[in-house]
């Protein structure tokens, strides 16, 4: 027995998972009413309803009108059934089918079975939409909004899906994406649903601290002396990368023969070797000690050794190489040599061969087969600056001269992942750009790696998954980056999950995001896209096969989405539910304007709401040589321009 208050139409064409319907003559007035709820009909993005049997298919309506008229009744020998449909106006709707479910419940994406020609097409009420949307008792999943239209439906996520299958955030700027993704984490974040959760964020320009602050440590690498949170200081301990991803940030490029590479990856073997000798770590022998193995080893003796390989050209009195006498610069007995300091990355100073022509002692001269001065100019200079000394002095992780540590990996990794609140924010914003792509990638290998070889044990991501959020992912993941970030994803895309380890990749240009990481994504959280470029990306990987509603993405409110994939038993226009105000990124667009109370601002209205009579520009570069933006300054202590301090 036909519905007639839920009636649209039947079904005219099928082609694959697209299904034309055209509309019966009594939905003519385009509005239809179900349990006194009035419905618009043919809204672009609603759910249709195709009842076969026991069975109810369930479709999304992705074009209304003439262009929903399929191909096939527009030939010539089916010109007046065209004729007669045109006398309805072209009501027409092009449906995308998604799943089905029984009597409109325990609804599963995939369809067993097709709509035939003639088949009734019924709208999906509200009450439909909460049978399958539903109040979820169970705690994989959570509320992170309601469905836009339907305030009475609460919009749920499957944590499951979510975390192991990848998602992906992407919005154009301004769109509400960082604030998306602050509310995602707080809901995932909640101890009493998820006493266990794991979630790290590689944040590249420090947003998410004032967010999380109450639920995440902060690691930074120029932590604030004085901050409320108490912010870590970030250590990568330059040891605990892979020979080649050293090298590369420490020598830069080597010559294309290789000869000079092997010979340095031969010391690090060396150095590590006598490391492990002293200080012996258990689950390495010598047989599997290799140059990737992270063992702690004295880079900076690694240096000063090379650098006299390289500078020191002959020997006075015979082959004995200059030996150290103390750290004071002082010149040894053969007035050949100042020393310097390997510590410090000071470099030891060598007379030139013409100084001793007049020497009566014997000179050899000692062949060098190997010319790498600048890598080695280039590791010492980066030894000597502060700017690195989150990677080269990592702390109570950095290795004397004999490769010995106060601690070891074990606390470094608690420290981010297995401590005591769920959330890391790893702030890179002082991290020096050159490298900052190198040390994405080194992060995340190291995390890789960890999970990999621990996926059975209780600390491993299996039974303790592991979520990693890539903030503005576009500027690393890029196919034009230079950098291993991109291949490190890739590699976590397509194989993390099996090992606990999912990501979630949040950009404002997903056209810049490598294809092959965003197809392996199986959500998506679409939110307002400008650009065309952006919109096609999407559309090419979107898991729903629902291309035709990434058209919706120009015309969103900010902080809406359209919610697609794995995680979403159906595709959902979602209401994000946003953190309170002090709780939210600090990525808020600034007020050029506003209207003010005089006593509210030194200056009311105007370019800017606030006005400063004596601004101190001292502040102002201070921020900048200590490239640390989040300093407290102490606004009592003003003066004229360029006095004060703070």
């Amino acid at each position: 027995m036909r519905n007639k208050s839920s009636f649209l139409g039947i079904v005219e064409d099928v082609s694959g998972t697209s299904v034309s319907v055209s509309l019966a003559s009594e939905t003519l007035s385009g509005l239809v009413f179900v349990n006194g709820q009035g419905y618009k009909i043919g809204q672009v993005g609603s759910f249709v309803r195709i009842p076969i049997g026991y069975i109810d298919l369930f479709g999304v309506v992705s074009q209304v009108g003439a262009s929903a008229v399929p191909e096939n009744l527009i030939l010539k020998e089916f010109q007046k059934e065209v004729e007669k449909k045109l006398d309805r106006g072209y009501r027409w709707l092009k449906v995308q089918l998604i799943g089905e479910g029984q009597n409109g419940g325990n609804f599963k994406r995939g369809i067993s079975q097709y709509p035939t020609i003639g088949d009734e097409v019924h709208l999906v009420s509200q009450d439909d939409l909460r049978k399958i949307y539903g109040e979820v008792d169970m705690p994989y999943f959570v509320q992170i909004g309601h469905v836009a239209g339907a305030e009475g439906i609460p919009a749920f996520i499957d944590v499951n899906k979510l975390i192991t299958r990848h998602s992906a955030v992407v919005g154009s700027t301004g769109s509400g994406k960082s604030t998306t993704v602050a509310s995602l984490l707080v809901s995932l974040s909640n101890t009493e649903v998820y006493p266990s959760s794991r979630i790290i964020i590689i944040d590249i320009h420090g947003e998410y601290g004032r967010a999380l602050a109450d639920r995440a440590h902060i690691f930074k690498v120029n932590p604030e002396s004085n901050s409320k949170n108490k912010d870590r200081s970030l250590f990568i301990p330059y040891w605990a990368m892979t020979s080649e991803e050293l090298l590369e940030i420490a020598f830069g490029a080597f010559a294309d023969d290789g000869k000079d590479r092997e010979y340095v990856l031969e010391k690090i073997i060396e150095f590590k070797q006598h490391s492990h000798k002293k200080q012996n770590r258990e689950g390495v022998t010598e047989d599997n000690l290799n140059a990737d193995t992270p063992i702690p080893f004295s880079i900076h003796k690694l240096w000063y050794e090379l650098y006299c390989e390289m500078f020191a050209t002959y020997y006075s009195g015979g082959d004995k190489r200059p030996e150290k006498a103390n750290w004071a610069h002082e010149k040894d007995s053969a007035d050949r040599l100042l020393i310097g300091d390997v510590m410090k990355g000071i470099p030891p100073k060598f007379r030139s061969v013409k100084d001793v022509r007049g020497d009566t002692e014997k000179i050899n001269y000692i062949p060098n087969t190997h010319n790498f001065r600048r890598q080695v100019e280039n590791l010492g200079s980066k030894l000597r600056l502060r700017r690195y000394d989150f990677l080269f002095r990592p702390g109570s992780w950095l290795p004397n001269e004999e490769g010995e540590t106060k601690e070891d990996l074990d606390s470094l990794i608690k420290q981010w992942i297995g401590d005591d609140k769920p959330i890391s924010i790893l702030d890179l914003s002082g991290v020096p750009n050159s490298i900052l792509n190198n040390i994405i990638s080194a992060l995340l290998r190291i995390l890789y790696d960890g999970l990999f070889w621990a996926r059975n044990l209780s600390q491993g991501g299996r039974y303790r998954p592991l979520l990693v959020v890539m903030e503005e992912a576009h500027s690393y993941l890029s196919d034009k980056s230079n950098g291993h970030a991109m291949e490190a994803v890739q590699r976590i895309v397509r194989e993390g999950r099996k090992y606990g380890l999912g990501v979630m990749i949040v950009s404002q240009r997903p056209s810049e995001v490598n294809a092959t990481i965003l197809s392996q994504c199986g959500t998506f959280f679409a939110m307002r896209l400008t650009n065309q470029s952006d919109r096609s990306h999407v559309s090419s990987v979107v898991p729903d096969n629902l291309e035709s509603l990434t058209n919706m993405l120009p015309i969103l409110r900010t902080g809406e989405a359209i919610i697609l994939g794995e995680a979403v038993k159906l595709p959902m226009r979602t209401i994000i539910e946003p953190p309170r105000k002090d709780r939210r990124p600090d990525s808020e667009d600034p007020i050029v304007y506003d209207v003010v109370k005089p006593e509210d601002s030194m200056h009311p209205g105007g370019w800017g709401i606030m006005m400063e009579t004596n601004p101190n520009y001292k502040e102002f570069v201070k921020v900048w040589r200590q490239q640390n933006a989040r300093v407290t300054i102490d606004k009592t202590k003003g003066g004229k321009d360029g006095d004060g301090s703070s």
